[in-house]
């Protein structure tokens, strides 16, 4: 299991790789589209909206 971050709120959740896929499931809603990885030593962003990184 990998953490996201929600970036218009803050909201952590687990990644679509755990069985609840809490950061999806916040994005869908909340329609809070941004995420970034929560990982030490990772910076990326993916976008809900666009099923693109950011």
């Amino acid at each position: 299991m990998h953490l996201r971050l929600c970036l218009a709120c803050g909201h952590v959740g687990c990644c679509d790789s755990s069985p609840a896929k809490h950061a999806s499931q916040h994005a869908a809603e909340t329609g809070h589209p941004v995420i970034r990885s929560f990982e030490p030593g990772e910076s990326w962003r993916w976008c809900f909206v666009h099923q693109t990184a950011a």
